[in-house]
């Protein structure tokens, strides 16, 4: 059972008019081709935390999965309104319930989007603190709920143009095959009984300028729009208010008030 957002989804691995993804890909995988697996994909596009608590899990605890991934949290850097206890709570309920219904959890965590979409500084940083406070409390639950935890945000990325795809911010088909084989690999570590680990595809050429020009035109300028009246303004007035702290020299604090406040929501779970 795979819950989360577009990441989880499929986006950037296209497949007969739909996406595939790296969870369709690992399904495949956690079991012996005689046995057979039984897979469902629940994420869709934008879904955050507490979208994952309201509608997909009901969905998922009826179905009583032996295995669910969960991997959430990058939607919730990108909204105006992001709260790190409350994606804390919901994310901490999801597991939880799913834990308790006997569920492998598989959680990641996840690289930081304004790096990726290469975002002047300014803009960067807020964002970049959001990120880091979301996988402080991915780590963090996931020891809590004894999930298999694979490090998403330390695959290279930026360096490696070839495993992201065209709009910068979902992995390439040569992207979910690397994160398909790492989960592969990790509950293999755990000594859980698997099928072979999913094969390399033929690494596709990364996308040129001219393919990113493309897409921004016919595509990203719409994601730009869509956000503009909710992530937009409020990162602007992040990015002025950092830039005078950083004026001041104190842009420290910002990121020490952001980690403060999601140890403060991991301490509130008890």
């Amino acid at each position: 059972m795979a819950l989360g957002d577009s990441l989880t989804e499929g986006v950037g691995d296209p497949v007969g008019g739909g996406w595939r993804g790296w969870a369709a890909l690992l399904a495949r995988s956690l079991a012996p081709a005689e046995t057979g697996v039984e897979f469902s994909n629940l994420a869709r596009s934008g879904a955050l935390a507490a979208d994952l608590a309201a509608e997909q899990l009901p969905a998922a605890l009826a179905l009583r999965p032996d295995v669910a991934a969960v991997v959430v949290g990058g939607n919730d850097t990108l909204r105006a309104g992001f709260d790190i206890r409350r994606t804390t709570l919901e994310l901490d309920a999801t597991l939880g319930e799913l834990s308790a219904g006997g569920a492998v959890l598989l959680t990641a965590c996840l690289p930081d989007p304004g790096t990726l979409l290469r975002l002047p500084r300014p803009l960067a940083r807020p964002l970049a603190r959001r990120m880091r406070a979301v996988n402080t409390v991915v780590h963090a639950l996931s020891a809590r709920h004894r999930a298999v935890h694979l490090h998403i945000a330390d695959l290279p990325w930026s360096a490696e143009r070839r495993l992201l795809s065209v709009d910068r911010l979902h992995p390439s088909t040569e992207g979910h095959h690397l994160i398909a084989r790492g989960f592969h690999h990790q509950l293999a570590t755990v000594g859980r009984p698997l099928g072979p680990a999913p094969v390399a595809e033929p690494a596709e050429p990364p996308p040129g300028l001219a393919n990113d020009l493309w897409w921004m035109a016919t595509k990203g300028t719409r994601w730009v729009v869509d956000r503009s009246t909710d992530l937009l303004p409020g990162l602007l007035a992040l990015a002025a208010a950092e830039g005078l702290a950083r004026i001041r020299g104190g842009t420290g604090r910002y990121d020490e008030q952001m980690a403060r406040a999601a140890a403060a929501a991991l301490n509130s779970l008890g």
